[in-house]
């Protein structure tokens, strides 16, 4: 059972320092009346409580209806948020903070991906904890426990300062508390990308170096969801592996001029593959305790959490109100169950996603010799499409339900399903699938009342990571990069067997971001991918639906007919300014070193 002890704390705080929360970063001051400050740095009990309060601010990812997989070619979203704005190419600098992924207008920081205000809010507070606990170290401070809680706040410092630069690029590094009273020394010129990136790798490098952190935490101890090693070199090989790809180490420079080098290497080196490909083999070498989870189905159940696949995750527990529980059974599965009213059904999975999935016998769809039949769509596929998505005629049995259903999205004249595709009128399919992935089996747990925990990083993405960057640092894949890959295809719930043998480094690239969008579906990586590896063209194609009619309508005597049709009237326009964000023009207009630093196409 998991410790509460931790979580208690984080919930405790919520409630204290709510006067932290929420301002722009250039006029924050701490606000003393909750905890004084007196007290705050007198016991390592009190520092802690600031310290739970930061965790308590990791993004809230599965509390947003505007999930991020909403911006790719995966998911098609309603048109009530702002991923259908900018997918018809509308992206402003004045609006919502400049941030498309700011889940909606006056919408919880909780659940932003990645908002200029928020992150600096969030680091500031990082650097006056670093600041306080060195300057208190003598007072009652342990060196042992202090050694400890810096490494913890130095790595949500550089996450969150990951987190933005993957957004919008060079950025300000600020590494101490910035007061009103400072004039125009508060003001910072924003760093290269290349320099925000060194300085990530470098604090991240500093935290494995001193390796006081615990290399992994596992379900019951009371420390877990804190800091570990393996998230800090997760954390690296993750921003190693999205800076040496297309978009940002390209011969050709950037797809615009970039005269200041903000979003892009000024000299490109496709050794940074190699270094990329180091780093995820030397987590694979260090940190033994890390392994696949057997079972995928069962990944995401609470019993199952810090499981020997999870790294780095946000915690939630059902009933401790607020952000503390998140709404992922509401958004996820079919509107209707047992002929009631169930969820919301916002994840909608694409056609092209799900004919990313392989058949059971790791063929293609595509391939002749797969076995494939497009009028039994559904027959012989790979575990992880029956695990993850649910589809016409998909059986459906919950552990919470009495007794098992039959979901159908088909348009049937004669027998009406409550689940029938609707292309976007009602909260039903629009592309005729549903989600299954992450879903609670023990019980349902609508109304943001779940306590399954937010992951972000997992096991399965280091193998696919170092194969990706390795098979790019070579001419050929080799053995390792097929050992890596072939590891997720035998995973024991996935099971597909090997990849074929003797591909060329482009089929196998082909291959790895295949199983990338497969396995990784729906959590929020679909979007990274799409951009580092400059894919923006595919969100300028029609996206497609499956529609399922019988040639006898009016009674069905007939055959079902397997329709793969266009998603209508979605006008897609992605232009190449949006790889990637805007800098907020609220936050350039207060900052005059920043007037001339605003992203290439804004």
């Amino acid at each position: 059972m998991r410790s509460t002890r931790f979580l208690v704390k984080v919930a405790l705080v919520a409630a204290l320092t709510t006067t932290f929360s929420c301002k722009k970063y250039l006029n924050e001051n701490i606000n003393k009346s909750t905890i004084g400050e007196d007290i705050q740095w007198n016991s390592e009990a009190n520092a802690d409580i600031f310290l739970n309060s930061l965790y308590g601010q990791l993004t809230a990812m599965h509390n947003t209806p505007d999930y991020l997989d909403n911006f790719t070619d995966d998911n098609d979203g309603g048109i009530y948020w702002r991923s259908w704005q900018w997918r018809q190419g509308v992206v402003d600098p004045t609006t919502a903070g400049g941030v498309p992924q700011a889940d909606r207008q006056g919408g919880s920081g909780f659940t932003h991906y990645a908002e200029w205000g928020q992150a600096y809010s969030r680091i500031r507070r990082c650097n006056l904890f670093i600041e306080q606990v060195t300057a208190n170290k003598a007072g009652g401070f342990t060196s042992g426990w202090a050694a400890k809680r810096l490494d913890e706040v130095r790595f949500l410092r550089a996450y969150w300062y990951a987190m933005l630069w993957q957004h919008v690029g060079g950025l300000p590094i600020i590494t101490k508390t910035l007061n009103n009273q400072d004039g125009s020394e508060i003001f910072y010129e924003r760093s290269t990308f290349e320099a925000t990136f060194d300085f990530i790798v470098a604090e991240l490098d500093a935290i494995i170096a001193n390796n006081k952190l615990a290399v992994k935490y596992n379900n019951g101890n009371p420390d877990a969801g804190r800091a570990t090693l393996g998230a800090a070199m997760m954390v690296k090989g993750w921003v190693q592996l999205y800076a040496a790809s297309p978009l940002f180490n390209s011969a050709g420079g950037y797809v615009i001029a970039d005269p200041g080098n903000f979003v892009h290497f000024a000299t490109p080196n496709p050794a940074r593959w190699a270094t990329a490909a180091a780093t995820f083999k030397k987590f694979m070498d260090t940190y033994t305790q890390y392994s696949l989870y057997p079972k995928m189905s069962e990944f995401w159940y609470v019993a199952n959490e810090y499981n020997s696949e999870v790294i780095w995750d946000r915690q939630h527990v059902a009933g401790a109100g607020g952000q503390m529980q998140n709404n992922v059974d509401q958004y996820g599965g079919p509107v209707y169950v047992l002929g009631v009213y169930h969820t919301w059904g916002n994840y909608n999975p694409t056609q092209e996603l799900v004919n990313t999935y392989r058949m059971a016998n790791g063929k293609r769809i595509t391939d002749p010799t797969s076995g494939y039949d497009p009028q039994k769509p559904y027959v012989g596929r790979e575990q992880r499409f029956y695990d993850f998505i649910v589809y016409d005629g998909a059986p459906y049995k919950q552990d919470h339900m009495p007794v098992g259903d039959i979901i159908y999205t088909r348009i049937d004249k004669v027998t009406p399903s409550k689940n029938e595709i609707d292309f976007g009128s009602t909260d039903n399919t629009n592309t005729g699938y549903f989600f299954r992935k992450k879903l609670n089996n023990l019980a349902f747990e609508g109304g943001n009342q779940s306590g399954q925990n937010y992951v972000y990083y997992r096991f399965a993405e280091v193998l696919l990571g170092y194969a990706e960057a390795l098979n790019e640092s070579l001419a050929a894949p080799d053995a390792e990069v097929y050992r890596a890959l072939n590891l997720i295809r035998n995973r024991p719930s996935t099971n597909i067997g090997n990849a074929p043998a003797g591909m060329t480094k482009e089929e196998m690239r082909q291959e790895i971001r295949d199983q990338r969008r497969i396995e990784f579906a729906f959590e929020a990586k679909r979007f990274y991918d799409l951009m580092r590896w400059k894919d923006g063209a595919k969100l300028n194609v029609n996206l497609h639906a499956m529609k399922i009619t019988n040639t006898v309508p009016s009674n069905n005597s007939g055959v079902w007919l397997y329709e793969e049709i266009v998603l209508g009237g979605r006008n897609y326009k992605f232009t190449d300014k949006m790889y990637m964000n805007p800098v907020p023009q609220s936050v350039i207009d207060v900052n005059p070193k920043l007037k001339t630093q605003q992203n290439p196409g804004y």
